[in-house]
């Protein structure tokens, strides 16, 4: 009965240690490949495989360790698994993780310290099954290979015939070739799947086996299979290229290896200069959409995610490319240069991006996008390729990259398997239960979300029990409902409402309008009845009061109702200087803005974005930014910022408009014309933000930007201990703390002590004197801007330090000074204490040169160069804040301490006395 709880806490590992906070789960050692199948999440790291439910729980985990017996050859070396209290002497280190749903089986092949190759078939319902086991490379030999892809492709042999291979796409990188003793795998490989193919399990032969090669080094960074047609990608880091390769899974592997055809991506004009970081393939199609994150600074930090058509060209010659092909060498060959894709629309630049996740809702396509700061980022696209206002569903505090792959949870398709070094994080698509009312769950513009008139709340769609629900339409608009005013040649205005909504055949089956104002009827008797989505009303009267009319417009869709106050106003009568300000009046009121004026016409933009880009009307000088100081923050924010510039004086605002579109204003505080402040806000993404400075028209001028990061913390703190006076100068380590404002204590916390220093990782401050006498322990609590971040680690406070008494000794023309303290608990340091010899009211400073610790008292010595008199009064001691005199010892003092030296000798002379006495009764009983 001993045995079985043991076995379990083996082969199931310590769940409790491993479930993270808020839907995560904590792994053992760095994710090397994880993979997602039907319901179950299977996850490889350095030490362990995992097997977990979709929602992240643990089922089960085996160990990766094992024994590694010799063979006649190294690639002839057997592993065996062990359990984790056995003996061990090699690790399994998986590069290849597939779930074969088709076959019931996890396909994991890997590595062996001091060994090659090694591939197992795992049941897929329990993975501590060993189905099969073989010697044989399939994939990267080498154990750190992130420039390589392995996924499952289906040939069809013949119309009723398909075969599964595992296709391997591996790096070559001639700096780092794979082990010299064992067998080498080629760039492109196809690999069997079972023992009913021909050859065996993994192996490359049967079928005419064939392979691919590679010019000049190449870096792999994704592929998958749509239909018959393979896509790989790759990035060929001599030539500076993006390279798309398509196969098609036709008939065998050889003659799928020679379909061979590729193309260029580029997003420059140049056709070079980018980097693919991360990519996924759009679902739906056709045309086959992809996406890809490229960096195109050279490096990994200007990262853009661009859409591409990458539909296969198969009308071009195959086995023809410059880079690629299927001989043994692929130098001395006249081929053409492949074709150039360009993209049909850059969706989204931002620094950092890692990995990007394509789905489809509706019309709609949605980018989940990881970046290298540990946030999740949704980009929603409708079908013009227009794009909605990024969120971050999930932001990391610390700067956690998001690793290159994840993955939809493929029960409920409302959460996304987010990876990062050692954690998986479960994020929810969407927070549709946080909008309130049905006008702030369309404003959220996520396709995700209805709202759903039965429940009155914002819901996923199939949470609605009915078809009575609205939800946004398959293109992106600003307004929920809008209207146009618009007046004929014979002198009728016609009000026009139009809803940009999609919905469920019940609430769109009740669609209704009622137009009323405070005056008399508002619409003629014979208007044209209401047809989803606009209804029209034909004004009674052909002109509009001075002051404008009032007008409610009541919307029915099923049980929802919409209700919208608008103010018509004579078009012609909204005049003056051609101001953002006027310009946006024009657009409310339903008119049209044309050659900068507003009027009745209908042509002419009807969008307030062209409002935004309009300069200013005023007779007033320009203002200019040249700089903002600080300009890189964390998402806290900063109070008292400086920007400066030329004709500031003017300004009244500062506008920051992040990538989500939200848009915040904070008011000047002082301005002098060439510098002024102001509060930079908090904000809830990472990142890079726009500024400029508003005028009192509405007009907004300069072009500065400000970078938000992570908030900072502190993960130590040296020395843990303060004493009651305070002023113990403290470490603090942690990140980010360069924009720490402030520190305080938890039991004063009315006082902000300020950093003496910090940078990055480190931040220096004094802490506060104690407000009571008994030991006690206080938080440490760090201030940026409004907002406040208590460290993980307490500061113990304890009684101040208590020196007793020193003694004078001259060494030539010095004079040493040993200074007795109590023991304690505060481990004071010798640069912590300062030490001044007092005679006749002049002070002589005391080198502290040591400090020599016993069981009940610290001893600090210290020097004093040069002087003439050793007769000091009184000692005068620093330490923090506070300064303590300390006087010659008392006469008693003097007395016992020359009876403690004189007891020296005297003690020597007794016991060699007594040692004497000891040898000569030792001799005399010898004698006898």
């Amino acid at each position: 009965m001993i045995l079985l709880p043991g076995l379990l806490f083996i082969l199931w590992g310590e769940p409790a240690r491993c479930l993270a906070e808020g839907g995560g789960f904590d792994f053992y050692g760095e994710i090397r490949q994880y993979a997602v199948a039907t319901n179950t999440v299977y996850v490889a790291t350095e030490e362990k495989l995992y097997q977990l439910n979709h929602d992240l729980t643990l089922v089960r985990s085996v160990t990766q360790r094992g024994i590694i017996e010799s063979g006649e050859h190294v690639y002839d070396a057997q592993f065996h698994r062990v359990t984790e209290t056995d003996h061990w002497n090699t690790t399994f280190r998986v590069n290849v993780l597939l779930p074969f749903v088709e076959n019931a089986t996890l396909i994991s092949c890997g590595v062996i310290d001091r060994g090659c190759g090694v591939c197992e078939l795992l049941d897929l319902e329990d993975i501590s099954s060993v189905l099969h086991r073989e010697l044989f490379s399939v994939g990267p030999q080498r154990r750190n290979s992130s420039a390589s892809v392995g996924f499952l492709v289906n040939v069809e042999k013949t119309r009723t015939e398909t075969e599964t291979y595992i296709l391997t796409a591996i790096q070559k990188d001639k700096k780092n070739p794979d082990k010299i003793h064992c067998p080498s795998s080629e760039t492109m490989n196809l690999h069997n799947t079972n023992n009913k193919q021909m050859g065996l399990i993994f192996s490359y032969s049967g079928d005419g086996y064939n392979t691919i090669n590679v010019v000049d080094d190449v870096e792999f960074v994704d592929g998958f299979q749509l239909g018959s047609i393979i896509y790989l990608f790759s990035n060929l880091p001599q030539s500076n290229k993006v390279r798309l390769i398509w196969l098609e899974g036709k008939t065998s592997k050889i003659q799928t290896f020679r379909s061979l055809r590729g193309a260029t991506l580029s997003i420059s004009d140049g056709g070079g200069g980018s980097r693919l970081e991360a990519s996924s393939v759009v679902p739906g199609g056709p045309p086959v959409l992809w996406s890809g994150v490229f960096s195109v600074d050279g490096g990994r930090t200007n990262t853009e995610l661009v859409l591409f058509d990458i539909s296969p060209d198969l009308t071009g010659e195959k086995d023809k490319d410059p880079d690629f092909c299927t001989k043994s060498s692929c130098t001395d060959r006249i081929t053409p240069q492949p074709k150039t894709l360009k993209p049909k629309k850059v969706l989204f630049r931002q620094d950092y991006m890692t990995s990007v996740l394509a789905v489809r809702q509706k019309a709609w396509m949605i980018f989940f996008i990881g970046t290298g700061d540990g946030q999740l980022i949704k980009l929603c696209v409708d079908k013009n390729y227009h794009t909605t206002c990024p969120r971050v569903l999930y932001k990391a505090t610390d700067d956690r990259k998001v690793l290159a792959k994840m993955h939809l949870d493929p029960v409920d398709l409302k959460h996304v398997y987010v990876p990062f070094q050692n954690q998986i994080k479960r994020v929810a698509v969407s927070n549709c239960s946080t909008y309130t009312n049905v006008q702030d769950c369309w404003s959220a513009q996520d396709p995700y979300c209805v709202w759903c008139g039965s429940k009155r709340s914002c819901t996923f769609e199939d949470d609605c029990q009915d078809s009575d629900w609205l939800s946004i339409p398959d293109d992106s608009q600003q307004k929920m409902i809008s209207h146009k005013v618009v007046k004929d040649n014979t002198g009728q205005i016609t009000l026009t409402i139009k809803t940009h909504v999609t919905g469920g055949s019940e609430a769109l089956a009740n669609f209704a309008c009622q137009f009323s104002a405070s005056s008399s009827q508002l619409c003629i008797m014979n208007n044209a009845p209401p047809q989803f989505p606009q209804c029209t009303c034909i004004l009674t009267n052909s002109t509009l009061p001075t002051e404008g009319m009032h007008v409610t417009v009541k919307t029915k869709l099923g049980k929802t109702r919409l209700t919208e106050e608008l103010k018509l106003t004579n078009c012609s009568d909204i005049m003056g200087p051609p101001t953002s300000d006027l310009c946006q009046q024009c657009i409310e009121a339903g008119c049209s803005w044309s050659t900068n004026s507003c009027s009745w016409r209908s042509p002419g933009v009807m969008e307030d974005s062209v409002c935004q880009i309009m300069v200013s009307g005023m007779n007033i000088s320009k203002p200019e930014i040249s700089s903002i100081t600080p300009s890189v923050v964390s998402f806290y924010g900063k109070n008292h910022a400086v920007l400066s510039g030329n004709d500031l004086k003017d300004v009244t605002r500062v506008r920051i408009k992040a990538q989500d579109c939200t848009q915040q204003e904070s008011p000047v505080l002082n301005n002098n014309g060439v510098n002024l402040t102001f509060h930079i806000p908090r904000t809830d993404i990472k990142g890079v933000v726009k500024v400029c400075v508003v005028l009192s028209d509405g007009s907004c001028h300069g072009n500065a930007t400000i970078t938000y990061r992570s908030f900072p913390s502190c993960t130590n703190i040296v020395p843990r201990s303060s004493w009651f006076s305070g002023g113990r100068k403290i470490t603090l380590m942690g990140s980010h703390l360069v924009f720490v404002e402030g520190v305080m204590h938890s039991h004063a916390q009315q006082e902000v002590r300020p950093p003496r220093h910090n940078d990055f990782q480190n931040l220096i401050y004094d802490t506060p004197a104690a407000q009571t006498n008994g030991i006690f322990t206080s938080k440490v609590i760090l201030k940026i801007a409004n907002e406040t971040s208590a460290c993980s680690t307490r500061i113990t406070y304890y009684p101040d330090p208590e020196f007793v008494s020193f003694t004078l000794m001259r060494i030539g023309d010095n004079v040493r000074i040993t200074l007795q303290k109590k023991a304690d608990k505060l481990d004071m340091t010798v640069a912590e204490l300062s030490v001044w010899g007092v005679q006749d009211g002049q002070q002589y400073p005391c080198i502290i040169e040591a400090k020599e610790t016993t069981n009940k008292s610290d001893f600090f010595i210290c020097g004093i160069q040069r002087t003439p008199d050793d007769n000091f009064q009184h000692l005068m001691i620093k330490f923090g804040d506070k300064t303590v005199t300390l006087g010659p010892p008392s006469l008693v003092h003097q007395v016992m301490l020359i009876l403690r030296i004189l007891l020296i000798p005297c003690v020597i002379f007794v016991l060699v006395i007594i040692c004497r006495w000891q040898k000569k009764l030792t001799d005399e009983m010898n004698n006898h």
